[in-house]
């Protein structure tokens, strides 16, 4: 397995992998399915705004997981906070691929000037949430019963990661 950027050509891929996420999963907290189109649209706005989509893939070049990072909030003040997404295909899961992606959103928020990173769980998905907490993050946070999905509440719980040491922040 190796990570390289989202391609055109991985669409199909990232929308199987982002549809059973919504039709399965508590992963994703809606019950639209995105279309062709709207990966489409999604990979291009990550783009246009400068933002990673990377793809873990197989030595067959199949996608098998994505993971990228955006915007935590809209405000300016939160300028130097992202919240990553992670999902990996059904077939692939436990062999460590969401730790790889992780690990290279981590490398790269940094490397980009970013201060903390947040990632948004649903708290029954246990195995996420040890995955957090192995790579530092902390649990800020857990807000009761915020969603719905399959008929019941979801808390959500916010783990983040602070990046670097700095005692201030830069100016804007």
């Amino acid at each position: 397995m190796h990570l390289r950027p989202a391609e055109d050509r991985d669409l199909p891929a990232l929308l199987s992998i982002h549809n059973h996420a919504v039709r399965e999963l508590t992963a994703a907290w809606t019950t639209i399915e995105d279309t062709l189109d709207d990966r489409r649209l999604w990979l291009e706005g990550r783009r246009a705004d400068g933002l990673p989509v990377l793809v873990a893939v197989d030595e067959a070049d199949q996608v098998l997981g994505y993971g990228t990072y955006g915007a935590f909030r809209a405000r300016p003040g939160y300028r130097l906070t992202a919240e990553h997404s992670v999902y990996v295909a059904t077939q692939a899961q436990g062999r460590g691929i969401g730790k790889t992606l992780m690990l290279a959103l981590i490398d790269r928020a940094r490397a980009e000037g970013y201060h903390v990173l947040v990632g948004a769980v649903d708290s029954s998905n246990e195995a996420s949430l040890a995955l957090h907490a192995s790579l530092g993050f902390d649990v800020s946070c857990r807000l009761p019963q915020v969603g719905h999905k399959f008929g019941r509440w979801l808390d959500l719980v916010l783990a983040s990661l602070v990046l670097d040491d700095r005692e201030v922040p830069p100016a804007a």
